[in-house]
């Protein structure tokens, strides 16, 4: 933190938590106002509606409610959340929904909620202002800031006698001292617009095999070899990272590097954080091996996670990532899916216990006896298997289903067959599963986000590729028709979100950048040019309207979105791929589909700028590597062309091979990495690298033969 906001911080701290006798507010809600609604009542964000009954006035993000701020000369209140967020729950119930905090709330500010998911360009920036002020961040996210939206405070979870200094002590200074607070404003906002520096790199980048290895050498201490994925709690499963080091490992027969990964993916399947009985990971565990999960089931994790096991099970054939992707997808299918084809945001980490108490995890977690009664005779072996035992207890008498053994130690350990065991296990989670639907299920986010959307369309093709189950592909392409059908502009643009018929956000940087993914790898397993053409449009959307030619990168908002105090940059990549590493990815790809040079140039020139980013941080960059790899590896393009084109591909996608790309058509193409291709009655497969070709061959396994890792 620089050192001018810490002094500042310090000092505002002093002012809010000097001792002073804070009675709490007598005024009250009439008992008939109780259920009076406030303005988003009006809004479709399923997080925004849960606060519509709160006795604070909020009101959304829009621009009456700025300039409500500015004619009444208010503070505002920016209380950052999303539907899934315990804590952000927790808040609510202590504070927002407390009435002597409603009245401080609704006499001295302006408070605005926001749905982190459907606003994440405004979570962004005030998110960065946190991080500025306190050095960390996190849901909720509330910030203090002046009239015009410039911040002057924040924080994440504050307890309700916090939250009353917070808002009395703020509003008194205001009143008394506004030039302070306006300064300091003014300081912390120049702050957050030195975050947004990107300085363009026009040296020449020589990527290569060594300098990339001693990027993974700078990684390696970071990795957890006992427990899998990244050293610490809490633990995120963090798909990019693991997905980047499984091609890093097969390309360059790193062994050690290849065990990590597969242990970690056997540890996460193994643990608390994926839903032993439903499928299905969690956002996260608090501890560091997979135990104890943060309950909420976000689509993102499972969507990238899917992509990983399919790729894992490409590479190796262990039908035990074949099954966690099976049971994961059904999941999606039973509990995230809408008639139209598209996907819900998450299932909420709280929901109602049997005493009608809301609790974290309730519907996931089980008691002893409820599973002595359910299991009878077999309680013994499943106590085993899943360690309900009393070192492994969590809240309330509760456990989480949590595995330690292998399958092949705990058959041999209890003398049963491979059949036996399947069976057996098989029982156990129907009769649970069955049992389950008692309980009171958590709440479903049930807005469509385009990014997210894209994300699972995407493993869902991935998972077609790999397991050669049809319905993925047929469930991928009718989400992909949703997307053209209802978020796609007649003028190109994209909308970010929808529910209930309507779509009301302009898309941002992520909307596009994975969309264009998820086309080009649809395009890759069904040879419809359609897909194809339709992310290269969108690409050239995005040039227009989100590319800046001073840095060379993306903006997160279009050039349509104006009102905003600051216009920030996704380049790390976190959770979720950057917006700006998916499309220089996706630059690289169009550029040899389409041979367009000005492409190859842009995605070129984003890795060569983000390059001094990457020595830093290699593991904040994991899928920029990707790139890297493309680049300091031999690159394959692959054209099939031919009746049997299709045919060809599918066996092609049933080999794992990340450096290559694939292009294919049934009859004579004008695509131009596809002209002059096409023989009537053949089907020839030609191997490029580097804009030249081998001879084409008419058997996939001779084309494999051709390539080099």
């Amino acid at each position: 933190m620089h050192m001018f906001y810490r002094v500042v911080l310090v000092a505002l701290l002093a002012i809010l938590f000097s001792s002073c006798d804070n009675k709490e507010n007598s005024s009250s809600l009439a008992a008939e106002d109780q259920r009076q609604s406030n303005d988003l009542i009006k809004e479709t964000s399923p997080y925004l509606l849960q606060h519509a009954y709160n006795p604070v006035d909020w009101k959304a993000w829009n621009p009456e409610s700025l300039e409500v701020a500015q004619e009444e000369n208010k503070l505002i209140v920016i209380s950052i959340g999303y539907s899934a967020c315990h804590w952000c729950h927790v808040m609510e119930e202590e504070s927002f929904e407390n009435d002597s905090i409603a009245v401080l709330m609704n006499d001295n500010f302006v408070s605005i909620k926001v749905d982190r998911e459907e606003r994440p360009d405004i979570d962004k920036i005030y998110m960065d202002a946190v991080q500025l002020m306190t050095g960390s961040g996190g849901w909720p996210l509330n910030c203090i800031t002046l009239p015009d939206g410039r911040p002057v405070f924040g924080g994440t979870y504050f307890s309700k006698s916090q939250w009353e200094r917070v808002l009395i002590d703020m509003s008194n200074l205001y009143k008394t001292d506004p030039n302070k607070v306006i300064e300091y404003a003014n300081q912390l906002t120049k702050g957050l617009k030195s975050t947004e520096l990107i300085t363009v790199n026009k040296d020449i980048v020589a990527y290569n095999k060594e300098s990339l290895a001693s990027l993974i050498d700078l990684w390696r201490p970071t990795l957890d070899s006992i427990n899998g994925g990244e050293l610490n709690a809490p633990k995120f499963a963090m798909p990019s990272q693991l997905d980047f080091l499984l091609r890093y490992a097969y390309q360059n027969d790193d062994q050690a590097l290849l065990k990590h990964v597969k242990n970690s993916l056997v540890k996460m399947a193994n643990g608390g954080i994926y839903d032993q009985i439903g499928g299905g990971f969690s956002r996260y565990t608090v501890d560091e091996e997979w135990h104890v999960p943060h309950f909420e089931k976000m689509l993102y994790d499972n969507a990238q996670l899917v992509s990983l096991y399919s790729n894992a099970y490409q590479l190796t054939g262990d039908v035990y990532y074949k099954k966690i992707v099976e049971e994961t997808l059904t999941f999606v299918s039973v509990e995230l899916t809408q008639k139209e084809g598209a996907f819900y945001s998450s299932l909420d980490a709280d929901s109602l216990n049997e005493l009608g108490e809301k609790k974290e995890g309730a519907f996931y977690t089980w008691t002893q006896e409820e599973l002595q009664l359910a299991l009878q005779s077999e309680f013994e072996l499943f106590k085993s298997y899943y360690n309900i035992i009393p070192s492994r207890k969590w809240e309330d008498d509760t456990y989480i289903l949590f595995k330690t053994q292998t399958d092949a130690v705990f058959l041999k350990e209890n003398n049963l067959s491979q059949e036996q065991f399947e069976t057996m296990v098989a029982s156990w989670k129907t009769k649970l599963y069955d049992l389950r639907k008692n309980k009171k299920r958590p709440l479903t986010d049930d807005k469509v986000l385009t990014s997210w959307n894209s994300l699972m369309l995407k493993s869902y093709v991935e998972a077609y590729t790999a397991l050669g189950d049809k319905k993925h592909l047929d469930i991928a392409i009718k989400n992909a028709k949703f997307i053209k059908s209802k978020q796609l502009n007649k003028d190109g643009s994209l909308f970010h979100n929808y529910k209930e018929g309507k779509s009301t956000i302009n898309g941002f940087a992520e909307d596009y950048a994975h969309t264009i993914d998820a086309f080009i790898v649809l395009y890759q397993a069904t040879l419809n040019e359609d897909w194809l053409n339709t992310a290269n449009d969108l690409m050239q959307y995005s040039i227009i309207h989100f590319y800046d030619e001073n840095t060379g990168v993306f903006y997160f908002t279009s050039d349509n979105q104006l009102n905003l105090i600051s216009r920030k940059i996704e380049v790390v990549d976190n959770v979720i791929p950057s917006s700006n590493s998916v499309l220089a990815q996706s630059l690289f790809k169009l550029s040899h589909y389409y041979s367009n040079p000005k492409y190859a140039k842009v995605a070129q020139q984003m890795l060569a700028t983000i390059e001094s980013d990457i020595k830093n941080t290699p593991s904040g960059y994991s899928n920029w590597l990707h790139l890297y790899m493309d680049y300091s590896n031999p690159y394959y393009e692959i054209a099939v062309s031919g009746k049997d084109a299709i045919k060809k591909v599918s066996q092609l996608h049933k080999q794992y091979i990340p450096n290559i790309l694939i292009a294919g058509a049934t009859s004579d193409s004008q695509l131009p990495i596809m002209k002059s291709r096409f023989s009537e009655g053949e089907t020839y497969i030609y191997v490029c690298l580097d804009g030249s070709c081998k001879l084409p061959v008419t058997e996939i396994d001779d084309a494999i033969d051709q390539l080099v890792k």
